[in-house]
C-alpha cells in the first residue's frame, strides 16, 4: 500500500484536492498561529456529520491550543472571524468558517445545550421566565435548537446586540 492510499485509509485529507476557499482558510489559519508563535497542529476538522456542506471546519491541536482558545473562547472567536473575512470575499460564494481548538466549541455547546435542558425543566415545572446573561447569535441558537421540542417551553431572544438574551417562557398552550 503506497504512502498516499495509507493515510486515505487513516482519514487524512488530500490538502491540494480541497476548494481554494478551504486551502485559504486552513493557510491563513496556519500562518496566523505561526506568527502567534504557537506550538499547534491546524488541519480540517474530519467530517463527523456535525457540520453542514458549506462550512469549513479546521481544528487546532497541540501544546498551546489553551492560549488559542483565550478567556471564554475570546481568542478562538477572534481566530475564526479574521478567518471568515479573509476567505468569504464580495462576489464569491459565502462560506462559514468554524475553528474549534481541542473540542472546545463542541464541549461548550454540550455543556450550553444541557443546562439550558435542566432550566428549561425548572421553567415548567416552577412557571417561572428564567433568562440567559447576553450570548453571542451562534449561542442563542444553541440554546433555542436545544429547547425546541421541548413541551411546557418556549424561547425569545430580547434586547439588543450586545445585550441579546435569551428567555425561556412557560409556555400555557401545552397542557
Amino acid at each position: 500500500m503506497s504512502e498516499e492510499q495509507k493515510a486515505k485509509s487513516e482519514g487524512e485529507i488530500d490538502e491540494a484536492a480541497l476548494d481554494a476557499q478551504t486551502q485559504k482558510a486552513l493557510a491563513f489559519v496556519r500562518t496566523l498561529v505561526e506568527k502567534m508563535q504557537m506550538n499547534v497542529e491546524v488541519n480540517l476538522a474530519p467530517d463527523d456529520g456535525e457540520g453542514t456542506p458549506d462550512e469549513i471546519r479546521i481544528e487546532i491541536e497541540g501544546p498551546d491550543a489553551g492560549r488559542i482558545i483565550g478567556k471564554k473562547g475570546n481568542v478562538l472567536d477572534a481566530i475564526q472571524y479574521l478567518a471568515a473575512r479573509a476567505v468569504v470575499r464580495p462576489g464569491a460564494a459565502r462560506r462559514h468558517v468554524m475553528v474549534d481548538a481541542e473540542g472546545y466549541r463542541a464541549r461548550h455547546e454540550d455543556q450550553l445545550s444541557q443546562m439550558a435542558k435542566r432550566l428549561a425543566q425548572r421553567v415548567a415545572d416552577e412557571g417561572k421566565v428564567i433568562t440567559f446573561d447576553p450570548m453571542s447569535a451562534r449561542e442563542r441558537r444553541i440554546v433555542h435548537m436545544a429547547l425546541r421540542d421541548i413541551k411546557g417551553v418556549r424561547t425569545e431572544s430580547m434586547g439588543e446586540e450586545p445585550q441579546r438574551r435569551v428567555q425561556i417562557i412557560p409556555d400555557k398552550s401545552v397542557s
